[in-house]
This record gives C-alpha cells, structure tokens and sequence, in this order.
C-alpha cells in the first residue's frame, strides 16, 4: 500500500501561481496513472488532471486546461501539479490519488489510494 502526502498549499491571490506537490512512500508509483482531485466546499470532489508516466500523456479538465501543468518525478516518487493563472474558483482542497495499473481516469473510484488533502484559497 503506498502512503501519498499532499503539500504545497496555501492562500495566493487572483491570478497568481502555487505548485502542489504529492509524494508517495511505501511502495515505488513508477508508472502508475496518478491523478489529482479538489473538492470546494458544499461541493463534490472533481477531477483536475492525470498522467500515467513521466513526459507521457495527460489529461485536464476544461476548468483547468492551460493553466495547470501535472508532471512527475519518479526519481523523488513525487507528482506535482503547478498551478497558474488562479482564480477564486480553484479554492478547494487538492488531493493526489494513485491507481496500481490500468490508465488514468477522470472518475475517483477508479483509483486505489488517496492523500489527505491540501488547501488551496485563492483570494479576489
């Protein structure tokens, strides 16, 4: 089982940047599809973006195209999801998530294992 630990958040205002990151323990994410959620508050959590492997392919939502980056170390086992151009509606709390195989997904019970969850306000 693999332990992933959110960090990274914090309070940014309008239009400003915050990265997050997600790095695992217990077991190597390697390829993994690794996903990254928010949930804002009276809301359902919803997805962000995805990759599978370093450099390879990925996915974002509409909400979230061209302003956020997912990438990956898998030398640190760490993902990270770089967060530009913020707007008072990415206030959420992000959580990473890791399913053991397959490909990424958009739907959250698809994948295995789950952080905690890191803040992110964003201040207009």
């Amino acid at each position: 089982q693999v332990q992933l630990v959110e960090s990274g958040g914090g309070l940014v205002q309008s239009g400003g940047s915050l990265s997050v990151s997600c790095a695992a323990s217990g077991r190597i994410i390697g390829n993994y599809p690794m996903g990254w959620f928010r949930q804002a508050p009276g809301k359902e959590r919803e997805f962000v973006a995805a990759t599978v492997w370093n450099g390879g392919p990925t996915d974002y939502a509409d909400s979230v195209k061209g302003r956020f980056t997912i990438s990956r170390d898998n030398a640190k086992n760490t993902v990270y999801l770089q967060m530009n151009s913020l707007k008072p509606e990415d206030t959420a709390v992000y959580y990473c998530a890791v399913r053991y195989g397959g490909t990424w997904s958009r739907r959250e019970y698809m994948y295995d294992s789950w952080g905690q969850g890191t803040q992110v306000t964003v201040s207009s």
